[in-house]
């Protein structure tokens, strides 16, 4: 039904990509200086420090017979480590975000377990028994064949926001698109646009010559966007990273018929045209599905960091022309959905507001250190506006865009964007003088900018097919689903729980265990220590989930569970399996079915 065509891809006639890379070397930085006397104040075990220059953080491990090192921050989402009081053996460190923890004699996150290994960095001694912190720097890709920017007229590049993450950009005679989400929801039934898409939306898609589609999550690839572009531009070229979750893995299975889908490698120039070329790179903590790209025209780069939580291990391009990146936070169903315990509506309320913060401060000194020309924030104007989710759509507070880019100009010369559906920046008007009244062209006066209506009754109905389904019919299909997922050997047993509109049992719905120990399905909690979850699910999106073989994130992030776990730990290994390491085939219930009679 579709093709993918992995490997290097050049579209026009470009130079050897290869040949200037060899000419940049890897570096070494020093990031911090002890001298003897501190070296020799060193403690056994955890030695927090700080780089008083820079700023930078980071944790020196000290046993008899080793140094080791790395920087102070979390993998997860760059939160700042600090001591465990748990640990009492002096080698963990708690991060002051979610609380992972990492025992620093290993290099190895403990909380949540089988998860990450910190990246170390290397210890060097000098003459006089001072210390050197090194850190080695690959070369940097984008600096392979590198391009002095040329001169712009006015009009020859333009970026005009459309929703989300969708932005339609012309580079002289070509034009490319960002995660087109226009039409539809995402996340099942869980994300709906908050604005409304210019008129001529479908009209700019078709139009296009390149689409980049950065990740598999639906608010970036949108099958039914994809759907009414396929039925008038089915090869339309499409672009996207080589990562090991196949962006486009169930594309025939959506019944979407794209017949130009390449996958392209990370960290290369792919050329458009002598003008234009594009690089693709991988985020450092989500490699197996995140992607961000930079875009350069006549030299000029554009940066969209997508929503990846540390875009190319947090080597970036310096000085872009444009930079656009996620700001609003909420994409999660944490801590909204949980329960019990700790879960109170006040210790909820204060989490999301103290995350969102947090959010704000990180992408501002991210701007403030990257220092584009311009920045963008964008990727973050969904609304959960199905009413079953009002008490989501009331809790899930997000980051408002302005207060962002107030923050942003506040500490450095940054200029700052808030789009609008329809609105186009012309590049080379901004670069001259942001204040050109021509440099941001807004949506003519009366546009409609937010949605009031959403159609959810077509994408309902997808779902609600699911709940009658033969499968259904014979309890065995929890033993065929869970086997088919593949994930055992893990201490968790899980409650599953299908349920009406409010959380509540469904009639005649399934509630069953799941042992994944063992992978067997008891009638009652096992009697040796366990880690337990409960998950109660929609019954139409469960179902529609599982007929069809996707990933929880439809549950996850669409909202559309409510948990409970005791104790209260992330089990990593557990989510990531069901979010993003299922098979890429779905299970075969025709054969079930056959089996069953």
């Amino acid at each position: 039904m579709g093709r993918q065509v992995r490997g290097a891809f050049v579209l026009g006639e470009g130079r050897d990509q290869h040949s200037a890379s060899k000419a940049i070397e890897q570096t070494a930085e020093i990031l911090l200086c002890l001298s003897p006397v501190e070296v020799a104040n060193l403690k056994e075990g955890i030695n927090f420090f700080r780089n008083k220059s820079t700023g930078q953080d980071y944790i020196l491990y000290k046993s008899k017979t080793r140094l080791k090192a790395c920087k102070n921050m979390c993998k997860h989402q760059g939160g700042l480590f600090i001591k465990d009081i748990e640990d009492l053996d002096g080698r963990s460190v708690r991060c002051t975000k979610h609380n992972w923890k990492l025992d620093v004699s290993t290099m190895k996150y403990t909380n949540p377990p089988g998860s990450f290994c910190q990246d170390e960095l290397v210890v060097e001694m000098d003459e006089e028994n001072g210390l050197l912190l090194l850190e080695l720097n690959p070369p940097n890709p984008w600096d392979s064949e590198p391009r002095a920017p040329e001169h712009l007229a006015f009009g020859e590049v333009q970026v005009t926001y459309l929703t989300h993450a969708c932005m339609d950009l012309k580079l002289g005679d070509k034009r490319m698109v960002f995660d087109p989400w226009l039409m539809g929801p995402a996340f099942a039934r869980g994300w709906w646009l908050l604005h409304e898409p210019p008129s001529d939306w479908l009209e700019r898609l078709c139009r296009a010559d390149l689409i980049y589609i950065s990740h598999m999550h639906s608010d970036h690839l949108s099958y039914p966007t994809l759907k009414k572009l396929a039925e008038r531009r089915p090869d339309i070229p499409i672009y996207v990273g080589n990562t090991e979750r196949p962006v486009f893995w169930n594309l025939n299975q959506s019944g979407v018929q794209l017949t130009n889908i390449n996958v392209v490698p990370f960290g290369i120039w792919q050329q458009v045209d002598e003008n234009l070329r594009f690089m693709i790179l991988m985020d450092g903590i989500h490699p197996e599905m995140d992607t961000c790209i930079i875009v350069e025209y006549k030299g000029h780069k554009i940066l969209n960091t997508v929503d990846c939580t540390r875009p190319n291990g947090g080597r970036l391009p310096e000085n872009v022309a444009l930079m656009m990146s996620d700001f609003a936070g909420g994409a999660s169903g944490f801590p909204m959905t949980f329960s019990g315990g700790k879960f109170t509506e006040e210790w909820k309320a204060q989490f999301i507001k103290t995350e969102r913060k947090k959010l704000l401060n990180y992408k501002a000194r991210l701007v403030k250190k990257l220092q584009p020309r311009i920045y963008c924030p964008f990727a973050g104007y969904f609304v959960e506006s199905h009413p079953s989710d009002k008490y989501i759509k009331e809790t899930n507070i997000k980051n408002d865009p302005d207060e962002l880019n107030n923050l942003i100009r506040k500490n450095s010369d940054v200029v700052t964007w808030t789009p609008r559906p329809g609105a186009t920046l012309d590049l080379s008007r901004m670069l001259k003088d942001p204040t050109d009244s021509k440099g941001i062209i807004e949506p003519p006066e009366g546009t409609k900018i937010y949605k009031d209506s959403w159609d959810f009754g077509p994408y309902l109905e997808i779902l609600n097919a699911a709940v009658g389904d033969a499968i259904f019919l014979h309890s065995s299909w929890i033993k065929e689903y869970f086997t088919w997922a593949g994930f055992k050997d893990y201490n968790l047993v899980v409650r599953m729980i299908e349920t009406d509109e409010d959380f509540s049992p469904f009639p005649g719905g399934y509630d069953y265990l799941v042992d994944f120990l063992d992978l067997s399905f008891p009638k009652e909690r096992p009697s040796r220590e366990h880690a337990y979850e409960e998950i109660r699910s929609r019954v139409d999106v469960i179902r529609h989930v599982v007929k069809n073989g996707l990933l929880w994130d439809d549950l996850y992030i669409g909202f559309q569970t409510r948990l409970q776990r005791d104790p209260d730990i992330y089990h990593h290994l557990f989510w990531n399996h069901f979010q993003i390491k299922l098979p890429l085939t779905p299970p075969n219930w025709r054969s079930f079915l056959m089996h069953c009679g």
